[in-house]
């Protein structure tokens, strides 16, 4: 066998490759397939304002709960077979969603598909890993952009679908892409023939003693401010933005999908640039109140003027996510050893998706009680605000372990 330096990127693992990206193509399809045809899930049975925010919340929080778990079930079977598992709990969760005749129903094969991801999101970088230990940024980046790719497109076709069939097969088709991605990592089990036998690799959870300190640092609680702040504002998006283009633009549901799409979008020149920018900025200040000013540009304009240039407060509002992978960089350019990395990682997501968690809710009670928008609007630009302060910490450079001196 070549040396993994010297190996082309298809070479003795194409299916490994073809494995990963159709992973990260399941991972984020689930999320923002629903809330462009709520109005027509609506005509077969009632879902409230309030309804529509749990199911919004869940996302976040299983992705919390379960990347949690996901080192614990990856030292009771192979990286391969957790993967295959999750998957498959992705698949019977898209076919609970496709066959639900009550909002109950919806929720429950809502939370089991995401339940799915939650373990996926945390499978994939050990397996890059372990692939590619010589193609780290390269297949990182790719799947990176599959995943982003995968957002924009449901919303972009959801009305279509549902309008030329129903809203079953909108929700379900979904699981077609699940279902797919279980082939290749099946065949690598059964041929039972690992790329780097050598080369193993395992989930990684914080050490006790690290994370213990890590409840005490400022630094800490920072990043999860901002990570939660970029977190409760995009899942509120997913779950709310197609009726709030309907009812502040007058935007149809194929336009408002369309625009959700547009939102979703964004993500890939931010996923692109920003890893780039932030590591070879010292102070990453100008990034960090850059995307908190898009996020406040973006729903000003929904609230002042909505029907002007809407796509363009879309893009601002699209744009203000730029503090997710922003956080992920700073995970490790804010430590200096690999267990002050996994710690923060783990401290800020976990507490950042637990809090983005209230977004979808909030947004939906508040407009559930006032009747409108604007009120929910506001207290999103306050959590931004709220980013930006958090990043008065996060921005200057040091370290977490100076905490602990």
């Amino acid at each position: 066998m070549a040396d993994a330096s010297t190996r082309p990127l298809w070479h003795g693992r194409a299916i490994a490759l073809v494995g990963i990206l159709l992973v990260a193509s399941n991972l984020r399809t689930a999320v923002a397939a629903l809330s462009p045809i709520f109005a027509e899930i609506r005509t077969e049975f009632a879902v409230t304002s309030v309804g529509v925010g749990l199911l919004g919340m869940l996302p976040p929080i299983f992705f919390a709960l379960f990347g949690l778990l996901a080192p614990t079930l990856t030292r009771k079977a192979s990286l391969e077979g957790v993967m295959i598992a999750a998957l498959c709990v992705m698949l019977l969760g898209h076919i609970l969603r496709a066959t639900a005749g009550s909002f109950a129903m919806l929720a429950i094969g809502s939370a089991v598909t995401f339940a799915g991801m939650g373990v996926g999101n945390v499978l994939l970088p050990p397996l890059v890993k372990r692939y590619f230990p010589d193609r780290i940024g390269l297949v990182t980046s790719l799947y990176a952009t599959v995943m982003s790719v995968s957002t924009l497109l449901p919303p972009l076709i959801a009305v279509p679908v549902a309008d030329a069939s129903n809203w079953h097969v909108s929700v379900g088709m979904w699981g077609v892409v699940s279902l797919l991605a279980i082939l290749p990592w099946l065949r690598i089990i059964l041929t039972r023939r690992p790329v780097h036998p050598a080369h193993d690799v395992e989930v990684e959870a914080a050490e006790p003693a690290m994370l213990g300190k890590v409840w005490h640092a400022p630094l800490a609680w920072a990043m999860a401010v901002v990570f939660a702040a970029s977190s409760l504002n995009a899942y509120a998006m997913f779950a709310w933005l197609p009726e709030i283009l309907h009812d502040v633009a007058g935007s149809t549901p194929v336009e408002a999908g369309a625009l959700l799409s547009l939102y979703a979008g964004m993500g890939i020149p931010a996923g692109l640039l920003v890893p780039l920018l932030a590591s070879r900025m010292r102070n990453v200040a100008l990034l960090l109140y850059a995307g908190v000013g898009f996020f406040v540009a973006g729903y000003l304009g929904l609230i002042l003027a909505p029907g002007a240039a809407t796509w363009l407060w879309v893009v601002f509002a699209g744009l203000g996510p730029l503090l997710f992978p922003l956080c992920l960089v700073l995970i490790n350019v804010r430590t200096r050893t690999h267990e002050g990395s996994v710690a923060l990682s783990g401290f800020t997501q976990g507490v950042g998706y637990t809090l983005g968690a209230l977004g979808p809710l909030a947004v939906g009670v508040l407009h559930q009680l006032t009747g409108d928008w604007t009120v929910a609007l506001i207290v999103l630009i306050g959590t931004a605000i709220a980013a930006a302060l958090a990043g008065t910490v996060v921005a200057r450079p040091h370290a977490l372990e100076d905490h602990f001196r």
